[in-house]
């Protein structure tokens, strides 16, 4: 009877060229744990980061962080108040923070089906960049006292799909089960990849985003002992992470979630769907170079921009604002920003071109996505969020990179990128677009 049903149900493909929109988003930031609370802080010039209290990271270089924090009080968000003990027994962190955040696109876009044609249509793409390091540490102390004292949860506790997972059988989605680790690129490929789906017919609606919650003593120093992070604002957290700024000296790590319910226009439309933004196009590369650092001459981002544009039809002269992936790290901000001069040529000085990162750290797995929902809000309120503490810039960087304060969005029609690199030399990037009727 099932399989009966399926081939009845008689849906007919898009075309390979579809219509894709943003109907729905939703965050669990260190900016705030709603899209609305988010998207203020980020445009205001707030910052989430903070001193790291725990005595375990008093001997470790950097002891900052953007932490997951109770919108009402300063308070770390408790999970327990969200989930039972049973339920946070069986997943990650990160897993309940996709959770939240899928909860809280799925209402803002309204998408709760109950048909079944309606759940075999809606998919799922949601990945992480790391698993959980304490969830290992425990468990490999925990086997040194016997074999039963495993948790029987430890391997679904650590599998990069389990977000998705967890999603796809909460709210009954049979669509595309997929997953993404590419380190920091995850988020945006993930919204890449689901786009792309509904492009090609194989869903409807894609949920899509990233997770990451791996903020420890073992995280920060093995990214201190590759000299990545800031380590010279222990004291003052909210100006350690400062992007194109010519004194900062690496990045913060954040944790959190961010959340987009993709929809094919049709679709959408059908339904009388509240529309965020367009997306355009995707474009990928690899840098082929090295395992962290990006090639000098930014040719993986300039491949991953200009492929995004070739998918997007578009010129390089209707984009009007980029959301950089821009870290904080000394060599990291500069290539993105040779790459965006190299590209863009003449017109790069038209450009606005900013990173909230300053705001919310570097989520990694899930900063992608998270930027991609604040380059969505550019499009969709007409305001390009500030880089925050950006006080000297050096000579070669003559972008505007929107210091400090948000600047509005004057154009015909709003255009952006979304940039995500991630160690390995994998690149991503997005075109995003505000809503018009062709």
């Amino acid at each position: 009877d099932f399989k009966m049903k399926i081939l009845a149900s008689g849906r007919v493909k898009f075309s390979s060229k579809s219509r894709v929109v943003v109907t729905g988003l939703g965050v669990v930031s260190p900016v705030g744990c709603n899209l609305q609370r988010s998207w203020n802080t980020v445009l205001e010039g707030g910052c989430g980061i903070v001193k790291l209290q725990h005595e375990h990271y008093r001997n470790l270089p950097c002891q900052v962080a953007g932490l997951v924090r109770n919108d009402s009080n300063s308070d770390r968000l408790d999970l327990s108040n969200h989930f039972s003990k049973s339920e946070l027994r069986g997943m990650a962190p990160a897993v309940a923070y996709a959770l939240l955040a899928a909860n809280e696109a799925l209402k803002d876009a309204e998408w709760f089906p109950e048909d079944d044609e309606s759940k075999q249509n809606t998919g799922v793409a949601v990945g992480m960049g790391m698993i959980d390091l304490v969830d290992v540490c425990e468990t490999a102390e925990s086997l040194k006292k016997g074999y039963n004292r495993v948790s029987p949860f430890f391997v679904p506790r650590i599998l990069p799909n389990m977000a998705a997972g967890h999603i796809s059988i909460k709210y009954g989605f049979r669509g595309p089960n997929h997953a993404v680790s590419t380190a920091c690129a995850t988020g945006a490929h993930a919204i890449g990849d689901g786009f792309r789906f509904i492009q090609h017919g194989d869903a409807d609606v894609m949920i899509c985003g990233g997770a990451e919650a791996c903020i420890s003593p073992l995280s920060i120093a093995g990214f201190c002992r590759l000299r990545a992070l800031s380590t010279s604002y222990n004291q003052i957290p909210e100006k350690s992470s400062r992007p194109f700024d010519k004194n900062r000296d690496g990045f913060v790590m954040g944790e959190g979630s961010a959340m987009l319910v993709l929809e094919e226009l049709n679709h959408a439309k059908s339904r009388n769907a509240h529309i965020y933004a367009e997306i355009l196009g995707y474009g990928l590369s690899g840098d082929a170079s090295h395992l962290t650092a990006p090639r000098e001459d930014g040719t993986g981002a300039i491949l991953a921009m200009s492929r995004a544009l070739k998918d997007a039809e578009l010129k390089l002269e209707d984009i009007g604002y980029i959301n950089a992936h821009a870290t904080s790290t000394p060599i990291g901000d500069t290539i993105e920003s040779k790459a965006i001069k190299t590209l863009f040529g003449s017109h790069s000085s038209k450009l606005a071109v900013s990173s909230t990162k300053g705001a919310h750290g570097h989520l990694l797995g899930a900063a992608g996505n998270l930027e991609a929902v604040f380059a969505i809000m550019a499009c969709h309120t007409s305001w390009i969020p500030p880089t925050i503490n950006l006080e000297n810039l050096e000579e070669s960087m003559d972008l505007n990179y929107v210091p400090n304060k948000k600047q509005e969005w004057v154009s015909s029609r709003k255009i952006a990128l979304k940039n995500a690199f991630g160690f390995g030399g994998t690149n991503a990037s997005i075109c995003i677009s505000e809503y018009k009727e062709k």
